[in-house]
């Protein structure tokens, strides 16, 4: 009787330690670091909301930036799993590196190149008005790290008005600081993608850029080759191609590169 009790102890002492080992292995939760333009920070909170619904054992931190910032700080060793940039240039410096693959990397979104001025403001109606001596100050991101910026000066010469402007420009750590001092009255007037501009109600768009007028605005996407959680991140980035995810693009006013 002794040892069938001794048995059965036994058996309720492995079944215990199994069903522990389980519910572990179930917790086990991944955190993917992500680094992401700056102009991607609300339509990526959405797409992180449904994501982790799906997947709820990937959670994902999010780093937010200029994208040559963001490239900056992977190329010097930042812990990073996925780069979402606003510009090829900054990926094509990581493919060149040796830390991004370049048959990995996806073009997923395009953008475009708006003027915006303060709600309240009735100077401004078009990209040569930035010539006018009224116009005081024009936010525009720093063309040596925001791709924004880059795309800005590429325009300011299509119009040939930069040695009129040029004195007048107050540069910016990413897009969404150029949109905050238009939305503050602290400039204005400055350049934006346009799907930064439509998430505010301070700001108006008075010109949208012609496309001949800048490089494409490519939005592409890729895994840092140093990741310890690659499959995780694939997960991910076919999460970004579903049709749930391009709805959430859309509805911010990303167009999506077609397959």
């Amino acid at each position: 009787m002794k040892k069938l009790w001794k048995l059965i102890g036994v058996s309720l002492l492995l079944l215990t330690i199994g069903c522990s080992s389980n519910q572990t292995a179930t917790n086990t939760q991944t955190e993917l670091t992500l680094s992401v333009a700056a102009s991607l920070t609300d339509c990526m909170e959405e797409i992180q909301k449904a994501f982790q619904d799906q997947y709820p054992h990937i959670s994902l931190q999010f780093n937010f930036g200029a994208s040559g910032t963001l490239q900056q700080q992977i190329e010097q060793g930042a812990p990073v799993d996925l780069f979402f940039s606003a510009g090829t240039k900054q990926m094509n410096a990581l493919v060149e590196k040796g830390l991004v693959d370049k048959e990995a990397v996806k073009e997923m979104l395009c953008n475009k190149l708006v003027l915006i001025k303060p709600s309240t403001s009735n100077e401004i109606l078009s990209f040569n008005d930035l010539k006018d001596e009224k116009v005081k100050k024009i936010a525009v991101g720093e063309p040596g790290s925001v791709p924004v910026g880059q795309y800005t000066m590429e325009v300011f010469d299509y119009f040939d008005i930069m040695s009129q402007v040029e004195n007048k420009l107050v540069y910016a750590k990413d897009v969404r600081e150029v949109l905050s001092w238009v939305e503050t009255g602290n400039v204005d007037a400055g350049i934006v993608y346009e799907t930064d501009a439509k998430i505010s109600e301070a700001v108006t768009i008075c010109d949208t850029a012609d496309e001949k007028a800048y490089s494409p605005v490519i939005y592409p996407v890729a895994m840092i080759n140093t990741t310890a959680h690659a499959d995780e991140v694939k997960l991910l980035i076919d999460f970004l191609e579903t049709d749930a995810a391009k709805a959430i693009f859309e509805n911010y006013g990303f167009t999506v590169v077609a397959d």
